[in-house]
């Protein structure tokens, strides 16, 4: 089984793109968890889980709404693509330090979506708004494809 992560804050426009998916996956029939993206609570929310995919905002340079699949197991996570995280740490930063800890999940899989807006009180812009629905609909086609 799949342990599936959105991380954000909602309060921050763009930057409840990867709870905004959890919702969405529960909504689809999918078991999905919303997580602020603290550090220590999530290396120890995917503790034990073989597999994981992670989900949240991004600033990287690309256009809002861009999706971006990453496997930190092959390649360390872009820094500079979290770079404007609302977490105390960034989700590379959280998977680096899971790496020197040998916490990482076998399979880890971490899907970001390019914001565009992180201000207080704001709603997703209408680019990150759609690229939610996108990467819900794909993450329940690969989820319903490899279930039992």
């Amino acid at each position: 089984m799949v342990l599936i992560l959105g991380c954000g804050n909602l309060d921050r426009s763009d930057d409840g793109a990867g709870l905004l998916v959890a919702r969405r996956l529960r909504q689809l029939g999918i078991d999905a968890r919303e997580h602020s993206g603290e550090t220590f609570a999530l290396i120890e929310a995917w503790s034990g889980c073989a597999e994981v995919i992670v989900v949240d905002a991004a600033v990287s340079g690309a256009p809002p709404g861009a999706i971006t699949v990453s496997d930190p197991r092959a390649a360390p996570l872009p820094a500079r693509r979290f770079r404007s995280s609302t977490h105390a740490f960034s989700v590379a930063d959280t998977v680096e330090l899971a790496r020197v800890l040998d916490r990482l999940p076998s399979n880890l899989v971490v899907y970001t979506i390019e914001g565009r807006g992180f201000d207080h009180g704001g709603v997703p812009s209408p680019e990150v708004s759609e690229a939610i629905e996108r990467l819900a609909q794909e993450i329940a086609r690969k989820a319903l494809k490899n279930s039992p």
